[in-house]
């Protein structure tokens, strides 16, 4: 008999971690809440201190104080937990109902460097662009019912299918020692992401209930504390503790985020960047129907509502706008999350819920967030990169309910030989079109394979050859 994993409870109960609504105990809740913070917690912060870092104060050609980029780290927590919140607890039409983790997305890098790197423009007019783009989005997501159709099956699919793949050089990087560290590859990051990923395996089979699930935690716990002793004993420097007290000394043990409007980097707001940024919210749009179709097929096992599309979209782009409040950048539906989803098959709202409230609370205690963002790259390479292939997985079974023919193999065949062969070019591919085109499409195999897939699903012929048997 199948299990209706989405009925109305009202009860408290261990096995509700399995099931959409309902209660589960705090001691329950709680560790799994967690593990969804740490997985995702320091690719939340990344892209906002890749591009606060570069940018310029519109006019002056000053950067950002470093007391600054920590406030909007701050703020970068603070919005996830609310737009988290929202997805999960819809208000209106603002929200899926899915248990869908939201964070800060890596899509817009290219575009947002662009626009904050402009003098003329700087971190005031990539604020502006990021407040109405994420409108832009919004409305967007509100009305899917008209542009829902063209977004056919076989295009869902190969967008899931190319956010596994383009998350898997992010786990392997992270794996490594993280991406640009002059330490890659040394022979301690690689242990200690074996023995991470180690744990996490043999966690999986050895725990038992529940439990079983939490075995991305416990590879963190366990990885995290090998890594310490690696730091305390001189044998490797895994852990940076000064982080810590750096943060106390410079922000305080407590601290409420704020509005952009109340400092001195009030937004500007510029149409051209805001047409920067707009094709790049199209793609984080795709990238979301994907993520949210891959929780409604590997964690519900049916297809994704109308509602439900509408609604994650529309948090999306109105939690992005949030966002560019609070001076921070846009939002998107963090893909690691879903593959832990689906990987663990725990789906209830009220656990996922502990972990916004987690990410809010961080907020609001600097050093907390410090300790987390202490969390070594090799140790959430280490359990992410399973993860991240589950992901991959869940558009092959998407795939898999697709028709195959003629039609459906030079859509696949074209989407990833275009869109991730783009990504492995030596050179800029796109020299010849403006800067913002490259931007978009070099290095991002999830925006290549959305184009083409959704251009070849909409104009090649319904039957072009014999179908394969």
């Amino acid at each position: 008999m199948k299990v209706n994993k989405e009925e109305n409870i009202t009860t408290v109960s261990e096995e509700n971690i399995y099931k959409l609504n309902g209660r589960v105990p705090l001691n329950k809740a709680i560790p799994f809440g967690l593990q969804h913070v740490l997985a995702m917690f320091v690719s939340n912060l990344a892209p906002v201190l890749i591009v606060c870092s570069a940018a310029l104060v519109r006019g002056t050609g000053d950067h950002l104080t470093a007391v600054e980029i920590t406030r909007l780290l701050q703020c970068a927590m603070f919005v996830a937990g609310i737009g988290t919140c929202l997805q999960l607890y819809p208000i209106w039409k603002i929200g899926s109902k899915l248990p869908i983790v939201m964070g800060v997305s890596f899509t817009f890098l290219g575009s947002l460097l662009m626009i904050c790197t402009n003098p003329d423009l700087g971190y005031e007019g990539m604020v502006g662009a990021v407040i109405l783009g994420g409108i832009f989005e919004g409305l967007v997501g509100l009305s899917a019912q008209y542009w829902k159709k063209y977004l056919t099956p076989i295009v869902s699919a190969c967008v899931v299918v190319a956010i596994g793949l383009s998350l898997l050089p992010v786990g392997m990087n992270s794996w490594g020692g993280g991406s640009g560290s002059e330490t890659f590859g040394a022979w301690y990051h690689l242990f200690i992401g074996a023995v991470t990923l180690l744990i996490c395996l043999v966690s999986s089979y050895l725990l038992k209930g529940v439990y079983k699930n939490l075995n991305v935690l416990v590879g963190l716990v366990g990885g995290y504390i090998l890594s310490a002793i690696f730091t305390v004993t001189g044998i490797a420097p895994m852990i940076d503790f000064s982080g810590i007290a750096k943060t106390i000394e410079e922000v305080g043990f407590v601290s409420i985020p704020r509005l952009v409007f109340f400092t001195s980097h009030k937004p500007v707001f510029n149409l051209g960047a805001f047409f920067t940024i707009a094709i790049v919210f199209l793609v984080s749009a795709a990238e979301t129907t994907g993520a949210t179709t891959a929780i409604a097929k590997g964690a519900l096992d049916r297809d994704l509502k109308m509602e439900e599309l509408q609604g994650s979209l529309a948090v999306d782009g109105f939690s992005s706008a949030i966002s560019g409040c609070f001076g921070c950048l846009p939002l998107t539906s963090f893909s690691q999350n879903v593959g832990l989803v689906t990987m663990t098959g725990v789906i209830n709202r009220f656990t996922i819920l502990m972990g916004a409230i987690i990410l809010i609370l961080a907020s609001l205690f600097p050093p907390l967030g410090a300790f987390f963002n202490s969390l070594p790259q090799a140790v959430l390479g280490g359990c992410t990169v399973m993860m991240f292939g589950s992901i991959m997985y869940e558009g092959v079974k998407m795939m898999k309910d697709c028709e195959f023919n003629n039609r459906t193999m030079i859509i696949v065949s074209l989407a990833f030989c275009v869109g991730v062969g783009l990504t492995q070019t030596d050179g800029n591919f796109f020299a010849a079109f403006p800067a913002a085109v490259g931007d978009i499409f070099n290095g991002n195999a999830v925006a290549g394979v959305f184009v083409v897939s959704l251009l070849l699903s909409l104009f090649l012929p319904k039957h072009t050859g014999e179908t394969e048997e």
